[in-house]
């Protein structure tokens, strides 16, 4: 039998581009990965009938009330006791006083979710129901998922993968547990089924998210029957002076109007409650 005759080798299937990880990984195919993030997310609050959002922002550093508590009172302690470098307990006193401050927003936050799933979960028709949205990690986001979990209803967590890995919070509902890694692609979802947006005191990430939706609304990008809510009056008006913003001619008078401050949950949940009744029911 000559060579050319002989049965060749069976030959090895070749890979489906769709399933290709090296592929999908690499820079080429960023488009498919954004698609992926746009419209698989979709999918599932379709699936789970999800068609109106309340968000919460705010720090990832804020700590529950009992856990900040418990490191005010041992660092208090140790200062009074002055075991140990007497500069380093004063920082870990001023830090230790400064989070059992801030634990007020994680209570609150968790509060106010509680107070306005406990509320939606009454509406009769399951799609006019509002449900909360965090980025899905510690602090105020935790605060927001934990609140809705207490009222017995689902809520959706945002994650984001970051260089150091923010842990998801164990209160999200898992089937509406995301994972980004497109930042862009994140605050569409944050803001495309948002009725009402409530930042709590944050960092860059909730200026971030919060100036983003502002600049939306003030421009008519998007449609401007959302609610804002800055929760925590005396951090607002702190660090950001929006009446100098006025006097400088940077923005307009009425722009004031796209936001509303509020320093108690039921001032805020009635004002949430008002609005979404008024404008999306």
């Amino acid at each position: 039998m000559k060579r050319d005759d002989m049965m060749p080798d069976q030959p090895v299937r070749p890979q489906k581009a769709y399933k290709n990880l090296g592929f999908l990984n690499s820079p080429d195919a960023r488009t498919i990965r954004v698609l992926c993030e746009f419209i698989e997310p979709e999918t599932r609050f379709e699936r789970m009938n999800i068609q109106h959002t309340v968000v919460f922002f705010g720090s990832a550093r804020t700590l529950p009330g009992s856990e900040a508590s418990a490191r005010y009172a041992k660092a208090k302690e140790a200062l009074e006791q002055a075991r140990g470098d007497v500069d380093t307990l004063q920082r870990e006193y001023l830090q230790a006083q400064r989070a059992h401050t801030m634990s007020r927003y994680y209570e609150d936050a968790a509060a106010l979710s509680e107070r306005l799933t406990h509320w939606s979960l009454t509406l009769p028709n399951p799609r006019d129901r509002f449900v909360v949205c965090s980025g899905g990690g510690p602090g105020i986001m935790e605060a927001a998922n934990r609140g809705a979990k207490r009222a017995g209803g689902e809520s959706i967590g945002l994650n984001i993968s970051l260089p150091h890995e923010q842990n998801p919070n164990p209160y999200q509902t898992p089937e509406l547990a995301f994972e980004f890694h497109y930042f862009f692609i994140r605050k569409f979802w944050f803001v495309h089924l948002s009725r009402a947006i409530v930042a709590f005191p944050g960092g860059f990430g909730t200026f971030d998210e919060l100036f983003e939706l502002i600049t939306l609304l003030q421009t008519r990008k998007t449609p401007n029957n959302r609610c804002v809510i800055l929760y925590g009056s005396d951090f607002w008006k702190e660090v950001v002076d929006f009446d100098a913003l006025v006097r400088w001619g940077v923005i307009s008078p009425e722009d004031l109007d796209l936001f509303h401050m509020y320093d108690d949950v039921d001032t805020a949940f009635a004002h949430l409650q008002a609005h979404l009744t008024k404008h999306h029911l």
